[in-house]
């Protein structure tokens, strides 16, 4: 063991970022004794909606929520197919299932991770009976290809749902994601970003989506206060939304720290075994996760370790090969092979530059 070796982890994968504005802006909603149901909700979701450039934000309870409320907004139900990506976390497919939906897969690029668009097209030639919507994640924060992946949705008049869950403030030819997308669905889980301790969001251009997320959230209510089709509560709390309204104000610097320290981290593995994350030319990664990838994973993470590194594998198992979807019958090699070998490593704000220059250096001493 080297000076610069230590016994374990110290430098974790993630640190939510919350601090006394935060607790100031909680502090004034209890205060109000307006805990559910008010200003703040309302006030996030328009906010959040004019960062990603759209007209409407409607927040949720999480991620999960958001991507199972756009879906059911969208019409998308029972006897629908969805195609999506075998390579996220395994809430994306579920959401499908949750309307009733089939999931379908496709291949992944190796390098970026997401959607391969010849993939997405030939399972789509090959299904039977086409698809009613394509589902793409940003997987990593990286945005996935989304003028390609509109252009086989809008052939096939499906609906394009983009999964943002690890994207916050990630663009793609200049405009941020969530604003490609029939609808565009958010998490705010505390690894992500920004958080609100728990919620989502969806976010649209279309007033009649809008209006039927508005619904769906709320069991189903109509503007005239009946219910006229059967909805969840996936309401946001105004608590949740105070903290997320500080944290979308710091969401372009959060952002901003992370394509800088994975801007140090690319130049230290230069000369090593080490598969750097994929930027593409037209695109700003969020670098949610900071994504290497390596043929001796294990020897990697255990290097990293004894640097006091922090790494964590998303994820191991494609969501095809999950026991709860043992019924999908998909050869998807390209997917599998990159859950055998990816590695994400601490890229968060939070990190100091001395904890910066501590893994660039665990990156660079990594043999060859």
């Amino acid at each position: 063991m080297t000076d610069t070796q230590v016994d374990g982890p110290t430098m974790s994968i993630a640190s939510p970022d919350v601090g006394r504005e935060e607790l100031h802006r909680i502090h004034d909603v209890l205060r109000s004794g307006q805990l559910s149901g008010g200003d703040e909700v309302d006030t996030f979701g328009a906010e959040f909606a004019e960062y990603c450039g759209v007209d409407y934000g409607v927040p949720t309870t999480n991620g999960t929520t958001a991507l199972h409320a756009a879906l059911a907004a969208l019409d998308v139900g029972s006897g629908d197919t969805v195609l999506t990506t075998p390579f996220s976390f395994i809430a994306t497919a579920n959401a499908i299932r949750h309307v009733g939906a089939r999931p379908l897969f496709a291949d992944i690029d190796p390098e970026t991770y997401n959607l391969d668009p010849d993939s997405v097209a030939g399972a789509i030639d090959d299904a039977d009976g086409g698809i009613d919507a394509v589902l793409a994640v940003h997987l990593y924060g990286c945005p996935a290809p989304l003028a390609e992946l509109r252009d086989i949705a809008d052939r096939h008049d499906a609906a394009l749902v983009e999964d943002c869950a690890q994207a916050h403030g990630a663009t793609y030819r200049g405009d941020p994601v969530g604003s490609f997308g029939d609808a565009g669905c958010f998490s705010f889980y505390p690894t992500k970003n920004m958080t609100t301790g728990e919620g989502g969001m969806v976010v649209t251009d279309d007033e009649a989506v809008a209006d039927r997320l508005g619904s769906f959230i709320d069991h189903g209510r109509s503007p005239d206060g009946g219910y006229d089709r059967v909805g969840h509560n996936f309401r946001m709390t105004d608590i949740c939304a105070a903290i997320g309204r500080v944290q979308l104000s710091k969401l372009d610097d959060y952002v901003a720290a992370r394509r800088e320290h994975a801007r140090q981290f690319d130049s230290a593995v230069t000369g090593t075994a080490i598969d750097t994350p994929v930027e593409p030319d037209h695109c700003e990664h969020a670098y949610h996760q900071y994504t290497v990838r390596c043929d001796d994973r294990a020897a990697l993470q255990s290097h990293l370790e004894s640097y006091g590194v922090d790494s964590a594998v998303y994820y191991p198992t494609p969501i095809h090969r999950q026991p709860a979807y043992d019924d999908v019958d998909a050869a998807l090699p390209v997917a599998e092979r990159a859950a055998s070998e990816v590695l994400s490593i601490p890229v968060h704000p939070d990190l100091s530059p001395r904890d910066v220059r501590a893994i660039s250096l665990a990156l660079t001493e990594y043999p060859a």
